[in-house]
């Protein structure tokens, strides 16, 4: 079987790469811009198939889906922080949504029948009412930023296409996932990367935080990767599935959760920058639909991936010194 995931070199994608790795007889290809290098896949380079190259560029799309033939399609690349998206938030819809339909259409090109994984987000649901809690997949779109429009539009495409042309896309909205290797302009990363930095003595023992009062529903990125190649094995072409850990976990108890492990004592100060100019309270995800189709349960407790994010900081700012 042959697997290819987009994105391969980011967050996620290495995650999903290790994971497919792991299983028997898949041959797995993957996708990285060229300006990026390897990325999360460095140690991957003699057992994956890495291309180099933009999604928003038809033909080099179109010729890559036809020489990797693949039987399953992770589309896992995307300007994926909400946050960078209200910065530029052209460059997030042109990336996001281009992208994909490049991908899309190069199967029908090619002619190939892959399974297709198409990777939205809860942020789609967006400003969410406490009585819509928790969150079911006919539960309302009300999108707060570009990145979930964005995110929306490739959710809807992947249906289109199924619908339109039989491609066998499979949906899926995972909320809020975390872990080691995630961009420090997310919330965890960042809490974890300036406890590391002042444990080094690199600043000051201050954390700079935003609005600590919402409440997210996080996922082991290594839980949610599992989730993924559970779709596609069990799920049903054109369906829609939301994926996370049904808790809600307060931004603020989170950070004391990383304070309590660190090495120094830390005080928290609000940093005006990192209010957003919406912030929904509270977030939670009902994944029943996703459950009774796969099986899957998260497996990684809160406490075992803080603890990873902040080794993963550690060392990474020990690499820096």
């Amino acid at each position: 079987m042959r697997a290819l995931i987009t994105g391969i070199t980011g967050f996620a994608g290495s995650f999903l790469a290790e994971h497919l790795l792991a299983q028997d007889n898949i041959d797995v290809f993957g996708v990285g811009l060229a300006q990026g290098g390897p990325g999360h896949v460095a140690h991957l380079l003699d057992r994956i198939d890495l291309k180099s190259g933009s999604l928003n560029d038809a033909a080099w799309t179109y010729e890559m889906v036809k020489e990797t033939a693949p039987d399953y399609i992770f589309h896992l690349a995307a300007q994926a922080a909400p946050s960078l998206s209200f910065a530029d938030p052209s460059a997030t819809l042109m990336t996001n949504i281009l992208g994909q339909v490049n991908i899309l259409q190069g199967c029908l090109a090619a002619r190939l029948d892959p399974i297709i994984l198409i990777v939205g987000s809860g942020d789609e649901y967006g400003l969410v009412e406490s009585t819509h809690l928790p969150i079911g997949e006919e539960t309302p779109f009300r999108p707060t930023n570009p990145y979930a429009v964005s995110k929306i539009a490739q959710d809807m495409l992947g249906l289109q296409y199924f619908l339109t042309h039989r491609l066998r896309c499979i949906r899926v909205r995972p909320f809020n996932h975390i872990g080691p290797r995630q961009s420090d302009v997310f919330v965890v990363a960042s809490f974890a990367r300036q406890i590391a930095e002042a444990e080094a003595g690199l600043h000051p023992p201050v954390v700079h935080v935003g609005n600590l009062a919402p409440s997210r529903d996080f996922t082991d990125v290594r839980d949610m990767v599992r989730a993924y190649w559970l779709a596609v094995r069990l799920g049903t072409p054109g369906e829609v599935y939301n994926i996370g850990s049904g808790h809600a976990y307060i931004i603020g108890d989170i950070l004391k959760m990383l304070m309590s492990m660190s090495r120094v004592s830390l005080t928290i100060e609000i940093d005006p920058a990192k209010l957003r100019p919406t912030d929904v309270l509270e977030i939670r995800c009902d994944s029943t639909r996703f459950f009774k189709t796969t099986g899957w349960r998260p497996e990684i407790p809160i406490q075992q991936t803080l603890q990873d994010v902040l080794a993963y900081w550690r060392q990474r700012v020990q690499v820096k010194r």
